[in-house]
């Protein structure tokens, strides 16, 4: 797998090349190039559009001033661009000494950029700790109100069947009492005088 760049066939072996005032580098086949790494950390990418290094606040004013161009790609709806890979100034090509000081450049704002992402890591671990906590929480919530609401709800029932049963009771003793008072006259009633008369017919 080949890049060019100003008529430079850039193969492996010509990256070994570029690379050698720098000090041994990692190279391995990524996307339509090569990926150079060191110690793990990717710094440079060497694709059919050319050389380009990693860069950070801190070196792309460096590629701003020899009017380089940060790497993109085009896809089938929109076009891509990659602020973090700034293309090599063709001109380093033919000095490798200070190549190799981009290199450093770009090696450290790969390592600084590696930091950051570890160190974001525990932060997101947090925050998925905290959410699932709260998550917790709203469930103990939830179940805590719908016992309440369950208690609630029986006590209501309770209390409504008792109401029932007094009043009952109630009625009852007052039926009771309206059966104890009623006169003696109510319960027997006194003959008519049409009911003696034919009394005393029927005797003689």
């Amino acid at each position: 797998m080949r890049g060019e760049c100003g008529g430079r066939v850039m193969d492996r072996e010509f990256l070994t090349d570029l690379f050698a005032d720098f000090g041994p580098v990692s190279i391995r086949r990524m996307f339509s190039g090569y990926g150079i790494s060191v110690d793990g950390v990717n710094f440079a990418l060497s694709l059919r559009a050319g050389l380009f290094f990693r860069a950070d606040d801190e070196t792309i004013p460096r590629f701003e001033a020899e009017g380089s161009k940060p790497f993109s790609y085009q896809t089938s709806t929109r076009s891509v661009t990659v602020v973090s890979y700034w293309q090599l100034p063709a001109r380093l090509f033919d000095d490798t000494e200070e190549l190799s000081e981009w290199a450093r450049a770009a090696l450290g704002a790969a390592q600084r950029a590696a930091l950051k992402k570890r160190a974001r890591k525990p932060r997101k671990a947090k925050k998925a700790q905290i959410k699932k906590a709260e998550a917790k929480k709203a469930e103990a919530k939830k179940a805590q109100a719908k016992s309440r609401t369950t208690v609630q709800a029986a006590t209501s029932t309770k209390t409504a069947k008792a109401a029932v049963r007094v009043r009952a009771d109630k009625a009852a003793t007052t039926a009771k009492k309206t059966r104890s008072t009623a006169s003696p006259s109510a319960k027997r009633a006194k003959p008519t005088s049409a009911a003696k008369a034919r009394t005393k017919a029927k005797s003689r």
